[in-house]
């Protein structure tokens, strides 16, 4: 099994050495925004990663600790108003990746029950959505940050 750490996959998302889907899809002071770096079952879900290594949100400089809420907050509303979601989950976890990242993670009418919450972590493989859909809600949100 790789390490993650090493190379530190927070670093090549945050250069734009590794391309998630859609990319680093907007950017704010000591972040990226970024697709989930793993199959998804659900579309538009989105990572902010922290620009260094810091394991948790406690570790942010004064900057980037600043931006965290309002970045949050916008690509939540963006994830609403944009894909449809009705709610928008929240996790940072920080078990491993060395960066700090919180997980956006939206909720349809139609997400299952079994996925809703930090059930998303736990799709089944036959769960996740086709990458051309990833990718699409992906630019969607991409567009609309943009503006």
């Amino acid at each position: 099994m790789s390490d993650v750490n090493h190379p530190c996959l927070g670093c090549a998302i945050v250069r734009g050495d590794t391309r998630t889907t859609g990319g680093v899809l907007a950017r704010a002071p000591g972040f990226v925004l970024h697709a989930v770096a793993s199959p998804s079952p659900v579309p538009g879900w989105v990572v902010l990663t922290s620009e260094q290594h810091v394991r948790g949100w406690y570790d942010l400089e004064e900057t980037p600790s600043r931006e965290l809420g309002p970045f949050a907050a916008r690509v939540m509303r963006a994830q609403r108003e944009v894909l449809g979601a009705e709610h928008v989950y929240a996790f940072a976890i920080g078990d491993v990746l060395l960066h700090f990242h919180l997980h956006l993670v939206p909720r349809f009418a139609d997400t299952p029950p079994h996925l809703r919450g930090r059930g998303a972590f736990d799709a089944a493989p036959s769960e996740h959505r086709a990458p051309e859909e990833l990718e699409a809600a992906a630019v969607r949100l991409a567009t609309a940050l943009a503006r």
